[in-house]
């Protein structure tokens, strides 16, 4: 009882309400964007004040200090509470209004002032500093970018003009990235926390062990199975990482890998978990909301990379064993329970790609995999989760997604910035200029400018930026859309193993014990097939079974 709190109770509240806002949509009428998007990003704000509090620490400081600090969370709380009230009783104005021409009132602004604080403030507390200066960059350039270099500079902005391109249309916090958000990440997430709290995520983990060989590489190819099955539902190559990695990298030290190699084979595998249909990391469904062609299209595409991408790490980790005469494996491993009886933990994820596969739309697709789910737990009786550990596991899940919505809802600005700005042609003609002899100049710059972003932001913060900044350029110069997006999002997610800032490369020597230089190093020499494929599907798009 004791660990019934305010805040607690005031969490499992917003998550109901997450819950049945959603549910409404999935079951009886869509809302229109306007007034979707808006609730849902209130919502996941909610969540993320109330996950993340302003003060974490358990001790330290003054009662008086901690109250004051939780009070603030929940005044955030209620701010939110009536920015929803504003967009429910504003939507018949706003979806009327004609952008940037119809008047604003005293209560547009004062809603934008609120909105942006807000998702100021989350964004540091989920995302840390990173995002939030690179936000700022852009806030600046566009009311001072009157001021910058002629080649980037353009008019600047007003209030006005900036309160209408935030939140009074679809083109800045409430815009297409924050729409993937609440059409149908929401449902997917849901899912997978569902399908890993349920065992399914274990059964993967274990097949993989499985299915490894009993050579001397065997651990290190447990660890590319396990990753790649579990990697294709979790999508996060660091969570990746800490579920695998605390099996598989005592087993490649035991048998002589040396702790920087075990924890760069765990980070690289973990990391191509995001690549590797037939579901892929949150951004692949992003992009498919972005090209405007189905999710299934995106999947298919990527099977001829990924294939190649694991091939040569399990060439390499064989390689490496043989020529170190590394010992086998001994019998008294991690136990792995029986694989068999346990597929039917799998019939989810089978139901998702099944109905995904029969053209229904995403949305509905996950919700299905969570009816799946549920009617599989209320069959296996008490060896399913209680209805107690399925809240807790709604509450994960709702956590998870106000961590997506943060990063997709603070890109809107950005990407908003960007268009009203008109820096992407900018960009775009500068870039080009570099490909009028050949298109490997510019591409390196995109790569760059990838694998940068990649470092400083989140996969799907990364791919929204490196969107709005490089697929104009690669598309003039005459590249397809999905190569080209697929290009953007293949560096965004090796950015992940990529030093100095290499997130997978540190949790896994971490676990490793090893020194995470050296770690992220290994894992960066490891995955170079990552690095070339990208280039190769550029110039031939027959590799994403595009063509004949």
């Amino acid at each position: 009882m004791k660990n019934i709190t305010v805040r607690n109770v005031t969490i499992a509240c917003v998550a109901v309400v997450f819950l049945g806002f959603q549910g409404y949509m999935a079951f009886f009428r869509p809302l229109p964007p306007l007034l979707q998007n808006p609730i849902h990003l209130s919502l996941a704000l909610m969540a993320a004040f109330l996950f993340y509090p302003l003060y974490r620490k358990p001790e330290g400081a003054a009662k008086s200090i901690k109250e004051f600090l939780g009070v603030l969370d929940f005044a955030a709380v209620i701010a939110l509470g009536a920015v929803i009230v504003y967009f429910v009783t504003q939507a018949d104005r706003l979806m009327l209004r004609i952008q940037y021409l119809d008047p604003l009132t005293a209560l547009d602004y004062a809603m934008m002032a609120i909105v942006l604080v807000l998702l100021f403030e989350s964004v540091r507390r989920v995302l840390g500093l990173n995002l939030l200066i690179f936000i700022f960059v852009f806030i600046a350039y566009a009311w001072f970018g009157k001021y910058a270099p002629a080649i980037i500079s353009h008019r600047g902005t007003n209030w006005k003009a900036f309160t209408d391109l935030m939140i009074m249309g679809a083109d800045g916090v409430f815009g297409v990235p924050l729409n993937a958000s609440a059409s149908f990440l929401y449902y997917f997430v849901i899912f997978g926390a569902f399908f890993a709290a349920g065992g399914g995520g274990r059964v993967l983990v274990d097949l993989g062990m499985k299915l490894s060989s009993k050579n001397s590489s065997g651990p290190a190819k447990a660890a590319i199975l396990s990753s790649a099955l579990f990697g294709m539902v979790n999508g996060s190559a660091v969570a990746n990482v800490t579920t695998t990695g605390v099996m598989t990298i005592p087993m490649m030290k035991e048998i002589g890998y040396r702790p920087e190699q075990a924890g760069a084979v765990e980070a690289v595998a973990s990391t191509g978990g995001q690549i590797m249909p037939p579901i892929m990391g949150v951004g692949a469904f992003i992009m498919a909301e972005m090209i405007g062609i189905p999710y299934v299209n995106i999947a298919i595409s990527a099977i001829i990379p990924a294939c190649v991408y694991f091939l040569a790490i399990f060439l390499l980790v064989d390689f490496i064993a043989r020529k170190g005469s590394f010992r086998k494996p001994c019998a008294s491993g991690p136990a792995v329970e029986p694989i068999l009886p346990r597929l039917y933990l799998l019939l989810p994820v089978i139901a998702l790609l099944v109905v995904i596969g029969m053209g229904r739309s995403l949305m509905m697709s996950a919700v299905y995999a969570i009816f799946a789910f549920l009617v599989i737990n209320l069959i296996r009786g008490k060896k399913g989760l209680t209805p107690i550990n399925l809240f807790k596991t709604l509450l994960q899940g709702t956590k998870q997604v106000a961590e997506i919505a943060v990063p997709t809802a603070a890109c809107g600005i950005i990407i908003g910035i960007v268009v009203m700005s008109g820096l992407a042609t900018k960009l775009s003609l500068i870039i080009s200029a570099l490909g009028t002899q050949s298109i490997l100049p510019a591409l390196l710059v995109t790569m760059l400018g990838c694998m940068v972003l990649g470092m400083a932001l989140p996969t799907v913060a990364a791919y929204l930026a490196a969107y709005i900044l490089f697929i104009p350029t690669l598309g003039r110069l005459g590249i397809p859309a999905l190569p080209a997006n697929m290009f953007i999002f293949y560096f965004g997610i090796v950015a992940q193993i990529t030093p100095p800032v290499c997130l997978a490369s540190f949790a896994a020597a971490g676990i490793a014990g090893a020194n995470t230089w050296k770690t992220g190093w290994t894992a960066f020499r490891y995955a170079m097939p990552a690095f070339l494929v990208p280039f190769v599907f550029v110039e031939k798009p027959e590799l994403l079974l595009m063509g004949t």
